[in-house]
């Protein structure tokens, strides 16, 4: 056996030694008649959970008498805050819909950010435990999903005033990671603190201790991209995400891949083909023309005999009765069609499907997945897929069984490239997503919009064409009016500088003449 392995060894007999001492001194020197300090459940999945015991363990250097010492003050908040019962019912609404603290994005190591933006804190005692119970629930919720994983929290101080510095709530966040949640600290992004919070910063620090203040990244809009990329970071802070918060549904709520991803059983998929022919091509779109065609990229036929030709079947004849979307999402892997909202009709009008365009602008194939927050509802299709260079796909979004399509539904597209010699069908695919990192996985949403016609998203090319035309008309005239009265404007500067200069040269002759007149008096 190799030194590298009998090490190895050595280290999982060790761990595992000290897991057990950990549980066995827990339970005689805390548990026996304090049982009512702690929730049966914590204490229950102490029993259970090796990697929870480990993280309290490396947090305190392998040393049991701190680890228990944590573990009891943990488990007491843990009661104390009721944790393991916190649902958003347990939040107030307000708190949830300002938008304040939720999770979204992922750092240039694959951490998942959990962004405070402090603006939106002010100091009232009044709301402060609501707003912990807040900061609780978003972790509880995250450690539940990711087990272990490190997030990377993005402390937002851009637009902070002196009335949103509060120092027991920042205490508070602190210990959440230094005690409460060990190990979940990937770092803490500081971006544009103002100059007066120095002071408080200097207090944080003596809370962290040495080694957590190396976590510290104070950053600004110039060097923040060495830890975040552009496309998570928001514009104010130099990014291109087009994220923008709002509740419900909670940010970042579990996707899944839409449970009719194919469409249901043959006859009724039949059946509802005939019925969307029917209904959809008295809306057929007009025929694009030349101009139109240089602005949307060109797409090809996804019904070509390909390795994917069983999962496509039937879209393409139905693209035709698609009006196309005309917003556009420019990411670095898929350009998104369209780039925000995915439009349906009114339950009155009768529900539409709506229409997904993914352009492959790269020089390698790109995989993709979308998944819903509602997966009984819909049915994708393809909704697991891949696009060769320069290629687009269209996806078909439609409610399935007739279920009301709801504003709170949202849609996520999922990217990444894959090696040239990969394979594209469904055992590779799934093999694929289940290696690539997540640091390579391109990400964006979508959410639903009810409407009671098509025209938001999807004008014709003469109806687009002629609202164009007369935007255009009423933007020249607003322009020709603006500039009439600037050039009217500038003549007025410029007759006030004429006539400031004939002043000023009427008080310098004057003064000239008053000086010879006096050099001749004083020497006459």
């Amino acid at each position: 056996m190799s030194t590298t392995a009998t090490i190895a060894e050595y280290q999982a007999q060790n761990k595992a030694k000290l897991i057990s001492e950990v549980r066995r001194r827990f339970e005689a020197e805390y548990v026996t008649d304090k049982s009512d300090k702690y929730d049966s459940r914590d204490v229950e999945r102490l029993q259970q959970d090796d990697n929870w015991i480990e993280s309290y363990l490396a947090w305190r250097h392998n040393v049991v008498d701190e680890t228990l010492k944590m573990l009891d003050e943990s488990f007491q908040w843990r009661k104390e805050m009721a944790v393991n019962d916190l649902t958003e019912a347990s939040i107030p609404r307000w708190l949830l819909e300002i938008g304040g603290i939720y999770l979204h994005g992922y750092d240039k190591e694959g951490n998942k950010l959990f962004w405070i933006r402090v603006k939106y804190h002010i100091k009232d005692h009044k709301t402060i435990l609501d707003k912990k119970k807040l900061i609780a629930f978003w972790l509880e919720r995250y450690a539940k999903r990711e087990n272990g994983k490190p997030v990377t929290v993005m402390f937002d101080l851009s637009e902070t005033g002196l009335n949103s510095i509060d120092m027991d709530f920042v205490r508070f966040i602190i210990n959440c990671f230094k005690v409460y949640y060990p190990k979940y600290l990937s770092k803490m992004v500081i971006f544009d603190m103002p100059w007066i919070m120095n002071a408080a910063f200097k207090i944080v620090k003596t809370w962290l201790g040495p080694e957590a203040v190396s976590l510290l990244k104070f950053t600004s809009k110039n060097d923040i991209q060495d830890y975040v990329s552009v496309e998570y970071l928001p514009p104010h802070m130099g990014g291109t995400d087009p994220f923008k918060y709002s509740y419900p549904p909670l940010v970042d709520d579990d996707f899944q891949t839409p449970l009719c991803e194919n469409g249901p059983i043959a006859s009724e998929d039949e059946a509802s083909s005939k019925e969307d022919i029917e209904s959809d091509g008295k809306d057929t779109l007009e025929t694009i023309s030349n101009e139109e065609q240089t602005t949307l990229p060109k797409k090809g036929n996804i019904m070509e005999p390909t390795s994917k030709a069983d999962e496509n079947e039937k879209v393409d004849s139905k693209m035709k009765t698609f009006k196309k979307p005309l917003s556009v999402f420019k990411g670095p892997l898929l350009h998104i069609s369209p780039a925000e909202e995915l439009y349906f009709g009114s339950t009155d009008s009768g529900e539409k499907k709506a229409l997904i365009v993914l352009t492959n602008v790269t020089k390698n194939i790109v995989a993709f997945k979308v998944r819903t927050t509602a997966p009984e509802k819909y049915r994708v299709k393809p909704s697991n897929s891949s696009c060769d260079p320069g290629a687009s796909v269209d996806i078909v979004v439609s409610p399935h069984g007739g279920l009301t399509v709801s504003a709170q539904d949202r849609f996520l597209v999922m990217a990444a490239e894959m090696e040239q010699t990969s394979g594209t069908g469904p055992a590779e695919l799934t093999q694929f997503w289940k290696e690539v990192p997540r640091n390579k996985v391109m990400e964006h949403r979508l959410r639903c919009h009810i409407v009671d016609s098509y025209k938001p998203s999807s004008l014709t090319w003469k109806d687009h064409a002629f609202n164009m035309s007369v935007k255009t008309s009423e933007d020249l005239c607003h322009q020709l009016s603006r500039l009439v009265a600037s050039t009217r404007k500038l003549e007025d500067q410029v007759q006030q500088c004429i006539r400031f200069q004939q002043l000023l040269l009427a008080l310098t002759v004057l003064l000239l003449t008053f000086m010879v007149s006096f050099f001749y008096l004083l020497h006459g």
